[in-house]
C-alpha cells in the first residue's frame, strides 16, 4: 500500500458551509437526516469520501471496482494512525459484519465483532489528538458514527447528537457541560423545542429544564412534649 505520514489528518478537503441552513429534501437543518435524508447523506459523507478517493487514486485502484473492498479490509487490519480516520470510518461501511451480517460496528447491541470494531476505532483519536484530529473533528466523527447505529446508543445520546451535527458541520464546538444541558433537555422530553432551534447559540441557551420529583405529603407538624408533674419520676427508656 501506498506510503502515508503518521496520523494523517482527516475531513478537511473540503470547506465547510459558512452557515447553517434548511435541507432542501427533508426540510430540517441541513445534516440533521443524517443517515436517512439523501441530501444530509452526501452532505456529512463528503468529508470522509473524499478521503477515501484520495487512498483509492493512491493504490491506483476504482470506486467500486474489485479491489475497493479488499483495500477496506487491508486499512481496518493495518496499525492505527497509518490512515486518516475517515478512511477508517469508511472502510468500515464497505465491510459487513462476519457476524451479524450489518455494515461493521452498526449491528445489534450483542453483536460481539461490530462492538469490538467501534471500539477500536477510537484508538485513533486517543493517539491523534489534538494535533493530528481537533476536538470539533472527533465531535463529528462520534456523531456520524452515533447516527450510523443509533440503536447502539441511548436514545437520548444519539437525539443529542442529531440536533447538533448541524451545527458541528459549520465548525461550531459546544463544550461537555453544554452537550450535557442538552441532552438533559431531550431527557425531559423538550426535543421538538431543541429543534426549533435554528441557531448553534439558541440551541445552548435554551433554559434548563427543572427535572419533576414525585410529591410526598407534608410531615405531620410536632407535638410538644407533655410536661413532666413535679415529683413524678421519668419513663423508663424503652
Amino acid at each position: 500500500m501506498a506510503d502515508h505520514q503518521p496520523f494523517p489528518p482527516g475531513a478537511r478537503r473540503v470547506a465547510r458551509p459558512a452557515a447553517v441552513s434548511p435541507c432542501p429534501s427533508c426540510g430540517d437543518l441541513a445534516g440533521r437526516g443524517y443517515p436517512g435524508c439523501r441530501f444530509c447523506a452526501e452532505l456529512v459523507d463528503q468529508y470522509w469520501l473524499l478521503d477515501w478517493q484520495e487512498l483509492l487514486a493512491a493504490e491506483q485502484l476504482a470506486e467500486g471496482g474489485a479491489g475497493e473492498r479488499e483495500l477496506a479490509e487491508l486499512v481496518l487490519a493495518d496499525e492505527v494512525g497509518r490512515h486518516p480516520w475517515t478512511c477508517t470510518d469508511w472502510a468500515m461501511t464497505l465491510v459487513a459484519c462476519s457476524q451479524c451480517g450489518d455494515e461493521l460496528g452498526t449491528g445489534p447491541v450483542d453483536c460481539w465483532r461490530c462492538g469490538v470494531a467501534d471500539g477500536l476505532r477510537w484508538s485513533w483519536d486517543h493517539a491523534g489528538l489534538p494535533d493530528a484530529i481537533s476536538a470539533g473533528e472527533h465531535a463529528l466523527r462520534v456523531a456520524r458514527a452515533a447516527l450510523r447505529a443509533p440503536h447502539r446508543h441511548r436514545e437520548a445520546v444519539a437525539r443529542t447528537w442529531r440536533l447538533l451535527l448541524p451545527f458541528l458541520l459549520v465548525g461550531e464546538l459546544p463544550t461537555v457541560g453544554q452537550v450535557r444541558r442538552v441532552r438533559a433537555a431531550v431527557l425531559a422530553g423538550a426535543y421538538p423545542e431543541l429543534a426549533a432551534c435554528t441557531s448553534h447559540v439558541e440551541l445552548l441557551a435554551f433554559p434548563e429544564l427543572p427535572w419533576r420529583r414525585p410529591e410526598r405529603a407534608p410531615r405531620p407538624a410536632p407535638q410538644p412534649k407533655a410536661e413532666r408533674a413535679a415529683g413524678q419520676p421519668a419513663a423508663d427508656a424503652v
